[in-house]
């Protein structure tokens, strides 16, 4: 996971495994494009929480953080707008879905604000998705790579269970908002 370059997307997620969030969670899609979990069972699309000053709250009391772009030659990310939002569609970002495994946050497509727990797993494809030129660079936070064990994705299903989460390393540099 990449805490410099996608802090509150990556913290997040790091909080959830640790909270045991997503231990005995369904994936929810897969479709040769991602593999999707994160949604809990029940009316809330994403985790609850109480909302803090640095994230917001859905409908049913979801958590929710905003949208995280960090692009290349930038000295911070920005949040809160797209990379078209922000007039600089095409630049490239410091993390983009380049690879087969690429982690990517969810949210509601036209709501840059609406993600909470729900992340997935591209099913990387240069024809779809070559970096720089795809909708999804600078549109949902990439937060980290697979970077061993991938071939599991290809045969995951939908109601397949993820059994257990866990952080291995890098613990020691996970921030909590105040």
């Amino acid at each position: 996971f990449s805490f410099p370059k996608a802090p509150v997307t990556s913290g997040n997620f790091i909080e959830l495994v640790q909270k045991g969030f997503y231990d005995n969670m369904d994936v929810q899609r897969s479709d040769g494009f991602v593999v999707q979990t994160g949604d809990p069972k029940g009316d809330a699309v994403g985790y609850v929480a109480p909302p803090s000053k640095s994230v917001g709250a859905g409908k049913n009391g979801e958590r929710l953080i905003p949208l995280e772009t960090f692009l290349k030659g930038d000295k911070a990310p920005f949040y809160e707008t797209t990379i078209e939002d922000e007039g600089r569609g095409g630049e490239a970002t410091v993390l983009p879905f380049s690879s087969y495994g690429v982690m990517g946050w969810a949210r509601e497509e036209y709501e840059p604000n609406s993600g909470s727990s729900q992340f997935f797993w591209l099913l990387f494809d240069s024809d779809l998705t070559p970096a720089g030129k795809n909708v999804l660079d600078g549109r949902y936070p990439v937060f980290g790579y697979v970077i061993e064990g991938a071939d599991f994705l290809s045969d995951a299903k939908e109601g397949d269970v993820i059994v257990s989460a866990k952080v291995t390393e890098g613990l020691e540099n996970l921030a909590l908002p105040k």
